[in-house]
């Protein structure tokens, strides 16, 4: 639903062409990092440890804090009062499912499948690699477990095709996203 020049994956300098205030953008001003986050805890629980789930959950906090600090001054700076009265009345992370407003522009799966296969493979192969040193821990040694192989191995397939899509064709090309 992400117009184009509205949630970049960009690191070294801030853009954005317009700001984003409906669909997920409506009741939470950082949807991607909520995203990441629960991404993230899912594979922090997965260690059956509330210590690695705490520091997991500070960590996170430390780290995207700063993050969302920087593009709220960015936002501020490029849209003024727009921005003040949108995070006035949005919250920074916990969504308020109340304030939804429906996105103009419709669902595009080739825009989810040029801009997510990374992050679903990271949690595939961190699933994975968990999995294999609990049962390492477990059972003292290597065991092959053919479900997650095959899974990591899909995923892998997955990412490279679209990976390989992304960069040599148009296919996932969506206008105006």
């Amino acid at each position: 639903y992400t117009p184009k020049g509205t949630s970049g994956r960009n690191t070294k300098n801030q853009i954005a062409d317009e700001l984003n205030t409906t669909g997920i953008y409506s009741m939470t001003r950082n949807p991607l990092y909520l995203g990441n986050f629960f991404m993230m805890f899912g594979v922090a629980l997965l260690v059956r440890d509330g210590w690695v789930a705490l520091i997991f959950v500070l960590t996170f906090w430390l780290y995207y804090e700063r993050i969302i600090m920087a593009e709220e001054a960015f936002l501020r700076t490029k849209f003024g009062k727009e921005y003040e009265d949108y995070a006035a009345r949005t919250p920074a992370f916990l969504p308020r499912t109340k304030l939804w407003k429906r996105s103009e522009l419709t669902f595009s799966l080739r825009n989810v499948l040029k801009r997510e296969y990374s992050g679903l493979f990271g949690v595939i192969a961190a699933f994975t690699v968990l999995q294999y040193i609990g049962d390492f821990i477990v059972a003292g040694r290597l065991m092959i477990d053919y479900i997650w192989l095959n899974l990591f191995t899909f995923g892998l397939l997955v990412y490279v095709t679209l990976r390989t899509l992304k960069r040599k064709t148009k296919l996932l090309h969506v206008e105006g996203r």
